[in-house]
């Protein structure tokens, strides 16, 4: 099929394929009708009319972290270029954070971020999560009210934990009066002063210096009290919202269950990498999570070489249990939705030694084939994770979308279920190649991205 980006979805149809749909709590076997962007029909089929359909349906993705590198390092990234990738990956709406040169701090940043997304040929919907913090120093809170007058759906110095509790605490308070959530990088700093990854056996044996978990379990449970003292005093309509990104241990998932257990408003997201990737992925192993949870790397079985920078990432790759702890807060709940912190360098901010690297990987387009591998493995399930890259981040942001309905706009992702495809420079839309997957086989070829009703990516099509 060729097709431009932008151009209206005049005429498609979607004849027996796998559809997940968390808005409406069904999965299985339907056919879709789309006509001038908008679903026409949808009609749920018998299961037992044959094999189970390849082509998978979802709605369209949403990611609540997104680095686009634009305003300052437009050669990582630019609002276009990430929106492209998106495209690519499945996701129709992403969060773009503001941690850039200069910062997100302003209206008129707010503003110049939002005409970046307009003027780009990609349809997909681009928020923007404007700073907590004046230039994201953490000396000053930032005009947040005019940031939300702006557009901007949340706040956060990502990037940076907000390291002044007295700040958090007006933060905290502020937001809520904004009915938006504070989003909050969970780490402390005094733990992690140097640090360049996990404080394990792999770090002991590469010669690495540690950063502990407890740096991040510190600061979730601080955030949480500041939450929790904030939410007694504050009215019922400016009730506060804290979110924690990135989680990477099972420590700081274990404090968000109990949290949510006494009613307090917090949710969190975990990034696939910390999902399917451990530890061990720095010195050479490339097993999955799974794989290696009942023989963690020590000395053993290496596909690539050790100190690769791509795998350097902040919250650092955990060990192969914290992977599995994370996954069953992904199970039962605990954590929201998935994110992919996709954090674009250029090679001259990953070509050096691995502790002067900048931390990040580029995720956007491999998220959903490595969650997939997941699914294939057993340890997720496939209405779960379509569940955490949807309504989950949806309702993080205070909305929720209503799925693919009749007569609604045609935002949703076609995947080839049987299909995989492999991870090269070649197959990517972003200008960040700082990924460890790459020379990797993914399941999941995404085959078309439709957002609002328009054509997002079409694989194979004329879509650049």
């Amino acid at each position: 099929m060729v097709a431009a980006v932008g151009e209206v979805v005049a005429s498609l149809a979607l004849e027996r394929v796998w559809l997940v749909d968390p808005a409406a709590g069904r999965e299985g076997v339907a056919a879709l009708r789309i006509e001038d962007g908008r679903i026409a029909a949808l009609a749920w089929l018998p299961e037992d009319t044959g094999p189970t359909p390849t082509t998978l349906v979802l709605p369209g993705l949403t990611d609540l972290h997104v680095h686009a590198r634009e305003p300052g390092d437009e050669d990582a990234e630019t609002v276009a270029t990430a929106m492209a990738a998106a495209a690519h990956g499945g996701f129709t709406c992403i969060c773009l954070m503001p941690n850039t040169r200069p910062p997100i701090d302003t209206a008129a940043a707010v503003g110049q971020l939002r005409a970046a997304a307009t003027a780009s040929q990609t349809p997909i919907r681009v928020e923007i999560i404007a700073a907590i913090t004046a230039g994201r120093a953490g000396a000053g809170l930032a005009p947040m009210a005019e940031l939300a007058d702006a557009g901007a759906v949340a706040f956060s110095d990502d990037g940076a934990p907000v390291g002044d509790a007295a700040l958090m605490r007006h933060a905290l308070a502020y937001a809520g009066a904004l009915a938006r959530p504070i989003v909050e990088h969970a780490e402390d700093r005094a733990l992690t002063d140097g640090a360049e990854m996990h404080d394990g056996v792999a770090a002991t044996i590469l010669g690495l210096r540690g950063w502990p978990a407890a740096a991040e379990a510190a600061a979730v449970a601080r955030a949480i009290a500041i939450l929790e003292e904030v939410a007694r005093a504050a009215p019922a309509d400016a009730a506060p919202r804290l979110h924690l990104t990135h989680l990477s241990t099972g420590a700081a998932a274990d404090l968000v269950r109990a949290a949510k257990a006494t009613g307090l408003a917090v949710t969190c997201d975990v990034t696939p990498h910390h999902l399917v990737m451990h530890d061990g992925w720095v010195a050479g192993d490339r097993r999955w999570a799974w794989q290696a949870i009942a023989d963690p790397w020590a000395g053993g079985p290496t596909e690539a070489l050790p100190y690769d920078t791509a795998t350097r990432v902040n919250p650092p790759l955990r060990p192969p249990a914290d992977a599995a702890a994370l996954a069953a807060a992904l199970r039962d709940g605990t954590i929201d939705a998935i994110a992919t912190d996709h954090a674009p360098h250029t090679d001259v901010a990953k070509d050096v030694e691995y502790g002067d690297a900048a931390n990040g990987i580029s995720g956007l387009e491999t998220a959903l084939g490595q969650l997939l591998a997941a699914v294939d493995a057993g340890v997720l399930d496939l209405p779960t994770v379509v569940r955490a890259l949807t309504v989950g981040p949806d309702r993080v942001l205070g909305s929720a979308g209503a799925g693919l309905v009749v007569g609604a706009p045609a935002d949703l992702v076609v995947v080839d279920r049987a299909g995989s495809w492999l991870v090269d420079a070649t197959s990517l839309r972003t200008l960040g190649h700082n990924t460890p997957l790459l020379g990797r086989d993914l399941p999941g070829r995404v085959l078309m991205t439709l957002a609002a009703g328009r054509w997002a990516w079409i694989a194979g099509g004329e879509t650049r």
